[in-house]
């Protein structure tokens, strides 16, 4: 891979916020405790922005962000990273595992998965295997298909196991967590690039060889002749992105527990070092569910008390973690993540979702 950082002996930390709005309450919260928990550790801090997806992205909305995080106190070391410069990365990665034979093109519509998901005794929500072991003059056929219709094939992971185990600081006990994988979508199918011919945007056949024309380019986003599908999906860019930036432990919420046994088996796959996982509560709105912009004044901007009412709010959550007092009393700037590193004990933190309540925050 290009252009490797070093995040030092054990890897560091990062926060990754998706560029398509205001960061709110939740947001931060989990970007202070990754920082937390990297510099309790010696670690160093990364920050990449998550713009994989184009059309929900915005340049004005990560300024915005980095400018917001900057105001809480959240600062980090080395090159801001965007998915946007790591195509050409991602394809890479894409290539090592058609070489080896672990890549496969699915041309099944989600109608069709969902129509299979729903026979008996396939397994909830995972792909059924449609794809995996066609012949060649089976996957021509189909390919030709979707080609008329204006339309390439996705390309899925041919995995060679049914679980993973990884390394989770925080939300199981033992520091193991063991998860299911299947042969995740490793870049989505759908319309044709634009000036693609058929079958170009797909890469190449089952069992490697070179890629079609039109597929890779540069990190700086050019096309190598042709256009680029560059529908990479998630579970793929993360991996890249983590190794690239030299991340050794990603801290996030614990609705993304699940996907960490993929995102390391994949990365296993394409031989990159693993990471460490640290699953941290989500906040709460006042009906339980995942806070959500909805639920009133959690922006930065709309906060009771601005950036120091939101760390004094966060800095309470996290229960006998921080001396909140200590913080305090220690700085005559008032509460700041720095502050919170002082008597942060990792050990302490509360296992059970937080709940933000509007009335009860209220200014005045």
């Amino acid at each position: 891979m290009a252009e490797v950082a070093s995040g030092g002996q054990r890897g560091a930390g990062r926060y990754a916020p998706s560029p398509s709005g205001d960061l709110h309450l939740g947001n931060f919260r989990t970007a202070v405790l990754a920082w937390l928990f990297a510099k309790h550790e010696g670690r160093e801090f990364r920050m990449r922005i998550d713009d994989i997806d184009a059309q929900r992205s915005s340049e004005e909305s990560a300024k915005q962000q980095l400018r917001d995080l900057a105001t809480m106190g959240i600062g980090f070391e080395g090159r801001l990273w965007r998915q946007q410069e790591c195509w050409s990365e991602y394809e890479k990665a894409l290539q090592t595992l058609r070489e080896k034979g672990l890549a496969y093109e699915c041309y099944c519509s989600r109608k069709d998965i969902a129509e299979a998901v729903r026979a008996p005794h396939a397994a909830p929500g995972a792909y059924p295997g449609t794809c995996r072991d066609l012949g060649e003059s089976e996957r021509a056929a189909k390919r030709a298909e979707l080609a008329a219709r204006g339309r390439v094939p996705a390309l899925r992971l041919r995995a060679g196991v049914d679980e993973w185990e990884v390394r989770e600081r925080f939300a199981v006990g033992g520091g193991v967590y063991r998860g299911a994988v299947d042969d995740m979508v490793l870049r989505r199918g759908g319309n044709a690039p634009k000036g693609a011919g058929a079958g170009v945007g797909a890469g190449a056949p089952d069992g490697g060889g070179a890629a079609r024309p039109g597929v890779g380019a540069s990190a700086g986003g050019a096309d190598s002749g042709g256009q680029v599908n560059r529908d990479y999906a998630y579970n793929l860019a993360v991996v890249v992105d983590d190794a690239l930036a030299g991340v050794g432990q990603v801290v996030r919420g614990d609705d993304l527990l699940s996907s960490a046994p993929r995102q390391a088996y994949l990365a296993h796959l394409l031989g990159l070092p693993p990471v460490e996982y640290v699953h941290v509560p989500l906040v709460l709105g006042p009906d339980g569910k995942r806070l959500a912009k909805r639920d009133g004044a959690v922006t930065l901007r709309d906060f009771p008390g601005g950036a120091q009412g939101m760390l004094r709010w966060i800095a309470d959550s996290l229960g006998e973690a921080v001396d909140v007092s200590a913080v305090e009393a220690a700085g005559a700037g008032g509460i700041t993540p720095a502050g919170m590193l002082r008597t942060f004990r990792p050990e302490l933190l509360p296992r059970e979702p937080v709940t933000w309540r509007p009335a009860e925050n209220a200014e005045g």
